[in-house]
């Protein structure tokens, strides 16, 4: 039997990209910003040919996925519009990915649209993981400096307060979820006894033992309400075990750099000078493995919706879960807490909701295999606190819009672009 484990369309972005030659109406231009701490990010910025100096201009980014060769970007550009894929300092890999700092490159983005292109409104394309960091960021801009945030959720001091920070126009919230660690809460393994030794296994919370509810592909598992109310409350408590471990491990790196600066250290033995000193060098990293248990993937009537059976990684997610590609695999403790937490992170859409004020657009993909629509779609359109809001639901599409088996590779694409550019030119003319 094939069993196809991983998905390679994710992980190699095949339907992120360019669906169509876009060389006869789109010329591209390398964008080099450098974030308010000094971090240099690289991006394409798309023009139209038609209109060279466009006044408006669409930017996309995702905490780790290359957006650069957006696959809304075609349709935009035959519009008009200008757009920026605007990849971030942890492109590729998020091990160290602290949101308080890449908002900081999405910062510098906007403000090279405007000073170096004269752009006048700038949309956020928030696809994915991209529509929880665009809510943190237009969070944060639209706050007075004095008000953002001092500190990431690590305890680590940020530069946020004193960086220029143009908060977006409209946004269009596509195919997202609530935030990368409302993610992490929804997909770790309760069931995970020792962390240490991660083959160890609670049966009494094993989402993929029959016992509880599980059947083997391609039957759909059934599990209690009581169950489900059980492993979620399990779920969040092992979460919050790795948080406790994660700010240990950086209160252990904060004790020895105040040691270091402290003027006694000096007289301290060379041993325990040493000491100190690697210890403040020292960079752990927090390895969490089963990350691929969420009960929707395997039981369709949690959060019902068209999906098929398995996760966005693979159609087995029983296995998967045991593989070393997954959510928050390997992260350090600063990053685990600023993004995959879902108790710590800031990166909350339902949190950040609130500020977002302007025009916006959430569109929800029915067959999503990863994004629920109650769970995500519906409660981010909930809480946003924009009065001009739209909610545009495609039921037959998938996460990226990528195309059935004899499909058209651009026709779910075209599909959600036909409704999302006539509401970006009612709101956002050239």
């Amino acid at each position: 039997m094939t069993l196809r484990l991983l998905s390679k369309t994710y992980w190699r972005g095949t339907w992120i990209r360019f669906r169509e030659p876009v060389e006869d109406f789109a010329t591209c231009t390398p964008a080099t910003v450098y974030a308010h701490d000094g971090t240099q990010s690289r991006g394409l910025y798309w023009t139209p040919r038609k209109h060279p100096r466009p006044r408006v201009a669409v930017i996309a980014a995702h905490p780790r996925v290359d957006f650069s060769q957006h696959y809304a970007f075609p349709a935009l550009l035959r519009a008009g519009y200008a757009c920026l894929g605007a990849n971030v300092r942890t492109l590729g890999n998020d091990t160290t990915c602290v949101h308080e700092q890449i908002i900081l490159d999405l910062a510098a983005y906007v403000c090279w649209l405007k000073d170096r292109h004269g752009i006048d409104k700038v949309v956020w394309l928030g696809n994915s993981g991209g529509g929880s960091l665009g809510g943190l960021y237009q969070q944060q801009a639209k706050l007075p400096g004095a008000h953002r945030l001092a500190h990431t959720p690590a305890g680590r001091p940020t530069v946020l307060r004193d960086a220029r920070m143009p908060p977006f126009d409209a946004m269009m919230i596509t195919a997202a979820h609530t935030g990368q660690g409302l993610i992490m809460n929804e997909v770790i393994d309760p069931a995970v006894i020792d962390e240490d030794d991660p083959l160890l296994t609670d049966p009494s919370l094993d989402m993929y033992d029959p016992a509880n509810g599980f059947r083997p592909a391609p039957a759909w598992s059934r599990y209690d309400p009581a169950f489900v109310q059980r492993y979620r409350a399990a779920q969040l408590a092992r979460v919050a075990r790795i948080d406790a471990r994660a700010r240990a491990l950086v209160a252990q790196q904060m004790d020895a750099e105040a040691t270091r600066t402290d003027p006694a250290f000096a007289s301290l033995p060379p041993a325990r000078q040493r000491a100190t000193l690697q210890r403040a060098a020292f960079q752990p990293v927090i390895t969490t493995y089963r990350t691929m248990a969420n009960l929707n993937y395997v039981d369709n009537t949690l959060d019902p919706s068209p999906r098929g059976y398995g996760c966005l990684l693979s159609e087995r997610p029983d296995l998967m879960n045991y593989q070393l590609t997954g959510f928050g695999r390997v992260l350090t403790p600063d990053a685990w807490l600023s993004t995959w937490s879902g108790l710590s992170s800031n990166a909350n859409l339902l949190h950040t909701g609130a500020s977002i004020t302007e025009p916006v657009v959430v569109v929800n993909a029915g067959r999503d295999l990863d994004v629920y629509p109650e769970t995500h779609s519906q409660a981010i359109f909930r809480s946003l606190g924009s009065v001009d809001k739209t909610f545009l639901d495609f039921p037959d599409q998938l996460h990226y819009f990528e195309p059935d088996e004899g499909e058209a590779d651009n026709a779910g694409a075209a599909a959600q672009m036909a409704q999302l550019v006539p509401w970006l030119q009612q709101r956002m003319p050239l």
